[in-house]
């Protein structure tokens, strides 16, 4: 079936909010079977909004929008589409018990304002959102079905996941379902070359996506049950496996650092991190994971040279022969925060972010990792890109913290670091 995703809100025509949702949508109605086709943004304005509606349901089966579902005078999604499918709008006494349970819930006062979110359409599918206050719904009309959704994507995904995904597998031909690897360390173009075979499939699917240095690799297989469908991914699975080899990380996994902390936690070790370019990013994102306080032991930004050397014990005589973006003072870095904090593990990160700052024998992108236990220590040297802007310089220091981390699980795995 044709689909046609909406995403609605000023916000997103004038660039201040990333439409992650569109994305988010569009991957997990692919990996259903439906064809995504169009994908459309309108701003807070009746007249614009009806018109997208309306050539949306004229080209396309399915209409998923997103965002138009709060309580103020700009969010006019239901209105709108009740205008154009000719329903009237009625307030449901269900969803509005759930509004009031959301906000006893969360400690806070209902406003008389919230009760425009629960009028929705006559005869509707009510989409209920334990994550915030407005409900979804969806609405089947003519042979064409609209699925209304909140523009927050911590309330988008999870009501999508648990709510509407459910109700469009009636659409499905058999059940489907998908195993998710993520790779990192193959660029790729080359994960692309090593698996173009394996793309050709029509049941079992392999599809790459790429994201900020990593790889995540989707198969997908259609069956009369989960069981089979699972069973069929699983020669396909092994074979990416077997190629990619040690690049594959995880297996329905969320993020590298959920990996390391996972390893960590079961290995029962403890890791400590010094940190220059990266400004304390790898530490953040390692405790951004629960459990994460059973193997993080501390972080230390160790900007100045001064530091370098009073806290984590790097030499002055390191610093004035080799210069602070060295491998030889991430070495010490590496060894001195494991030291200083009695970890089993210590990493060790100084480069050179940019955008200013570079020499040519040291430019922006330059740097340097280490990582060390008891027995080893390992030292790497990367070119992480040429740091011309802020976003590059961000971009430089998101790929220092993913390799740091995939240092370190390769250490506590005994995998090769070269």
């Amino acid at each position: 079936m044709n689909t046609e995703i909406l995403a609605v809100g000023t916000e997103l025509l004038l660039g201040d909010i990333v439409n992650t949702n569109a994305q988010y949508l569009a991957r997990e109605m692919a990996a259903m079977g439906f064809s995504v086709l169009h994908q459309s943004v309108v701003g807070d304005n009746p007249g614009r909004l009806k018109e997208a509606v309306e050539m949306a349901l004229s080209r396309s089966d399915i209409l998923i929008t997103t965002g138009g579902l709060g309580p103020t005078d700009d969010d006019i999604t239901r209105e709108t589409i009740a205008e154009v499918l000719g329903l009237e709008l009625e307030l449901d006494n269900e969803a509005l018990k759930s509004v009031e349970e959301y906000f006893k819930r969360t400690g806070r006062v209902m406003s008389e304002v919230n009760k425009k979110q629960v009028m929705l359409p006559h005869g509707c599918y009510v989409l209920k959102n334990d994550w915030g206050t407005a409900p979804g719904c969806i609405v089947e009309k003519d042979g064409k079905t609209v699925i209304m959704l909140p523009g927050p994507p911590r309330e988008m995904k999870p009501l999508f996941e648990k709510r509407a995904k459910p109700y469009l597998e009636k659409y499905c031909d058999g059940v489907i379902k998908s195993v998710t690897l993520r790779e990192f360390g193959i660029p790729e173009s080359k994960v692309q070359e090593m698996l173009s075979d394996l793309m050709q499939g029509a049941n079992p699917t392999l599809a790459p996506y790429a994201k900020s240095g990593e790889v995540l690799l989707r198969v997908t297989a259609r069956a009369e049950n989960a069981e089979k469908a699972l069973e069929m991914c699983r020669p396909l699975v092994e074979e990416v496996k077997k190629r990619l080899g040690d690049s594959i990380y995880g297996e329905n996994v969320s993020s590298l650092e959920e990996v390391v902390v996972r390893k960590l936690q079961e290995k029962h070790l403890k890791v400590s991190f010094a940190e220059s370019c990266t400004g304390g990013y790898v530490a953040k994102r390692l405790t951004d994971i629960p459990g994460s306080s059973e193997v993080f032991e501390c972080g230390v930004v160790t900007y100045a040279n001064r530091i370098k050397h009073q806290l984590i014990g790097v030499k002055n005589e390191t610093l004035a022969e080799y210069g602070a973006v060295s491998s030889q003072t991430a070495e010490q870095m590496s060894k001195g925060v494991r030291e200083l904090s009695g970890a089993d593990i210590g990493v060790g990160i100084t480069g050179i972010a940019g955008p200013g700052g570079g020499t040519p024998k040291k430019p922006v992108g330059l740097v340097y990792i280490s990582v060390c236990d008891s027995e080893h220590c390992y030292t790497k040297r990367f070119i992480l890109g040429h740091g011309s802007s802020e976003g590059e310089r961000e971009h430089i220091r998101y790929l220092a913290a993913s390799n740091a981390l995939d240092m370190v699980r390769r250490l506590i795995d005994g995998l090769p670091i070269e």
